[in-house]
């Protein structure tokens, strides 16, 4: 089973528009330290799936067939946007597995196109994709949000973002799957206050302790993350994901 790290930032993305703080200066001068929306492509045997579609390039990255369906963790436009251009493609149906969200993005459901919404995940739902089994848990976050226990070919990746901490029966189901890897949302630097829709470091570093992941990679990162980091270590089996990166 191989993850791939398509995008690591969060909505701003880094560079942000306009700033001129250190992380954002080298993200300008350096291709490799730019992030972009936060998402993934999991493939196990025959079975590829992306988790999230915020990049804006699904069509020119992933030609016809070439992925099984699109495992969506919600529908704000940073992790949905790819879908508004890829919808209008023909000849093909491309499932779209998601939480369930009356809303959605913008008018996907009144015009989906090749995407077919019909089969929501409920909560603690497993699905079996061939030799992937997929199950959805709920997350903490301004809208309805999954993340997914991927488990396939004897490996078991937890792929959790956006939240802000995890919701106790998250906690306690993912506590009784040991995991090889947790992917975790941490946006921002250590805060002084508690944090509202992402985590912070310490609330990453607290999930970790509860999960005890054999490698934790901390995703959905932030530019003031970004800033904070070359000053400060991170606890032994903890990283910070790059785009592009191989789990």
């Amino acid at each position: 089973m191989r993850l791939t790290l398509l995008g690591t930032a969060d909505a701003r993305q880094v560079p942000v528009y306009g700033c001129e703080c250190c992380a954002c200066a080298a993200a300008q001068v350096d291709p490799r330290l730019r992030r972009r929306p936060c998402s993934a492509l999991i493939e196990c045997a025959d079975q590829r799936w992306l988790i999230d579609s915020g990049l804006t390039d699904l069509v020119e990255r992933f030609p016809p067939r070439s992925f099984n369906g699109i495992l969506q963790t919600h529908y704000h436009a940073d992790h949905a946007q790819g879908l508004l251009h890829l919808r209008w493609g023909q000849g093909l149906v491309i499932p779209v597995h998601g939480p369930v969200d009356p809303e959605g993005l913008a008018d996907l459901y009144k015009h989906p196109g090749i995407l077919d919404f019909s089969q929501p995940f409920s909560a603690f739902e497993s699905r079996q994709l061939g030799a992937l089994r997929v199950t959805a848990v709920p997350l903490v976050h301004s809208k309805p949000t999954l993340g997914y226990l991927l488990e396939g070919e004897g490996r078991r990746i937890a792929y959790l973002t956006d939240t802000v901490g995890l919701p106790e029966h998250t906690r306690d189901f993912l506590q009784r799957q040991p995991l090889d890897a947790l992917v975790l949302d941490c946006t921002m630097a250590p805060q002084p206050q508690s944090p509202r829709n992402h985590n912070d470091l310490n609330l990453a570093l607290a999930c970790i302790a509860e999960l005890k992941p054999r490698l934790a990679v901390l995703t959905h990162i932030g530019h003031t993350l970004d800033a904070w980091l070359p000053d400060n270590a991170l606890p032994p089996g903890v990283v910070v994901a790059r785009d592009g990166m191989v789990v």
